[in-house]
């Protein structure tokens, strides 16, 4: 055994330092994944750009690209760059092919991308578990554009090429998430839990325990796990994020803020991460906050969506013309691949817009044709990102008349002391039950609207409140919003079940009526198709056939 001792200080020496490089450079690796998971984007982007500074190989440039293609809103452009540069320097570099697929991928070139997938796969021979992991994980990452299914076959292959020198937690996590994508909620647990008995942050596996909760709507398991996560890692971003979701399901508006100013704490301040919490003030309502986040970035980041939050938050503040102005720029920027539903659903509301504040009728009537087209679409895809039905209501309607007209209507001493209850508690639906009335009581139209659109708000399938609306709009003279209130009381109706509906038949008469009388001098195909709804309640009926009679000339 002599021989052991035969080399030379000089290669025990090298072998060491090669060593200790290879030791470095993975916990370097390690580090930067770990700060995407914490959606701390620039500190992964530091710490993988340190990583090229030091060793320029052609995986150092993966890990690179792919911290630009992983963020919030990917830059595929600047992904791109990097992975051509680490082809340069091994053009057999399997990781940054999966690369460029990705960016395929992300685009819309869905078949073209699972074509090189498969062609990679194949040319390594599967033997590379990071170049499987990769693939899968590519295939769950753009919605639309993914394919889960496929995603786990990749993924399951990386775990069982990857057990014998240990499997990375996110490997677990990766497949939890795209058993979750196809709806495989126990099998999504199983890998969260596998990843439990690995993961150095444990934080990491109860904040995905728990957003998987949340999708099962599993609400206190969901909370519980939040929590779990919170205490194990209180400085762990995605936790707070996940937290100020739970918060707004419940509609705690302040806990979720609180929530929101908790993730910006502690993600990082990359501009990509700072747009993302300027989205997720917007969701929460609060568009003051979001449009000063957006702001302090919007110079900053060159991704499209920047033009459509601005247009989401012109929007509410009814300044329609500069809305559409940005939007136009989202369209005419992004990527055909990154459009969806929603931004129909924003597009019709502002047509709607301006089409109140069009002075020609022919103008304002193509305006309102635009919008229904779009809206069509948009309801078609089943998107629930807004109310849209709500936002369209407010908008015809003219809140901000409204509002001013309430405000100046007649009032007493229980309006004005019922209104600053609701203005202290804004989630007080029976507070706001009772300003509705009050209203009412004082034939204060206006008024007594837009509180049971505040409970509509509030309580979506709480049908009564949109027959309410729907009459006090009516009387104050708001004939199309008035009808559009009625029609969403039948739908809030007819998605109940068939015991409930036939107890409620005389309202529906009564909602199918006043649709057609409401709309018979505005749009007179949808008044004859309500008073034909109506008929068929009550046949017999006077007014009805006699309301028909008048539709049918």
């Amino acid at each position: 055994m002599k021989y052991r001792f035969g080399f030379s200080k000089k290669i025990v020496l090298s072998a060491a330092a090669t060593f200790l490089l290879s030791f470095t450079n993975a916990q370097t690796l390690s580090e930067g994944i770990n700060n995407i998971d914490s959606h701390k984007y620039a500190k992964a982007k530091e710490v993988f750009n340190q990583m090229v500074a030091k060793s320029p190989t052609a995986e150092n440039y993966f890990y690179l690209g792919y911290s630009y293609l992983i963020q919030f809103e990917p830059d595929f452009n600047k992904a791109k760059e990097y992975f051509d540069k680490g082809l340069a320097i091994d053009a057999k570099s399997y990781l940054n092919k999966v690369g460029l697929a990705s960016i395929k991928l992300g685009k819309g070139q869905k078949v073209s991308a699972i074509n090189d997938f498969t062609q990679i796969a194949k040319d390594s021979r599967e033997k590379d578990a990071e170049v499987l992991y990769r693939i899968g994980e590519a295939l769950t990452m753009y919605e639309g554009n993914n394919d889960p299914s496929l995603a786990v076959s990749y993924l399951n292959k990386a775990v069982a090429k990857a057990e014998k020198e240990g499997v990375p937690a996110y490997y677990y996590y990766t497949l939890g998430d795209a058993y979750r994508l196809i709806k495989d909620p126990g099998n999504a647990m199983t890998a969260y839990e596998n990843a439990s008995s690995i993961a150095k942050n444990k934080a990491s596996v109860f904040y995905r325990m728990a957003t998987l909760w949340m999708a099962a709507k599993q609400y206190k398991k969901a909370e519980d796990n939040i929590n779990k996560a919170l205490s194990t890692d209180v400085t762990y971003a995605p936790a707070y994020k996940a937290q100020a979701e739970y918060n707004r399901i419940f509609q705690r508006h302040e806990e979720t803020t609180t929530s929101l100013v908790n993730y910006t704490k502690y993600a990082d301040e990359d501009p990509s991460t700072t747009l993302e919490i300027a989205k997720l003030y917007f969701i929460n309502n609060d568009f003051e906050e979001s449009n000063e986040t957006l702001n302090k970035v919007f110079d900053k980041v060159s991704d499209p969506i920047k033009y459509k939050l601005r247009a989401y938050l012109q929007y509410q503040d009814n300044d329609f013309a500069n809305a559409k102005t940005n939007l136009d720029t989202y369209y005419a920027q992004v990527e055909k691949s990154r459009i969806i539903p929603s931004d129909s659903g924003l597009e019709s509301l502002i047509y709607a817009g301006l089409a109140t504040k069009e002075a020609d009728a022919a103008a304002k009537a193509a305006l309102m044709q635009k919008s229904a087209e779009k809206m069509a679409v948009v309801k078609a895809a089943n998107d629930d990102t807004l109310n849209w039905d709500s936002e369209y209501a407010k908008i015809v309607s003219g809140a901000s008349e409204l509002k001013a007209k309430a405000d100046a209507g007649a009032t007493n001493e229980t309006i004005e002391g019922l209104k600053k209850q609701a203005l202290a508690n804004k989630e007080d639906t029976t507070v706001l039950f009772n300003l509705a009335q009050a209203y009412e009581a004082v034939s204060n139209w206006e008024g007594s609207a837009l509180t049971w659109q505040k409970i509509n708000e509030l309580l979506p399938t709480w049908e009564p409140a949109y027959y309410s609306k729907g009459y006090a709009m009516q009387k104050g003279g708001y004939n199309q919003p008035a009808a559009l209130a009625y029609l969403k009381y039948v739908d809030v109706v007819l998605a109940k079940p068939a015991a409930e509906q036939q107890a409620l038949q005389d309202n529906l008469y009564g909602a199918y009526y006043n649709v057609a009388l409401l709309l018979k001098d505005l749009d007179k195909a949808k008044a004859q198709e309500s008073i034909a709804k109506a008929l068929l309640i009550k046949p017999t009926d006077a007014s009805a056939l006699s309301l028909q009679k008048l539709l049918n000339k």
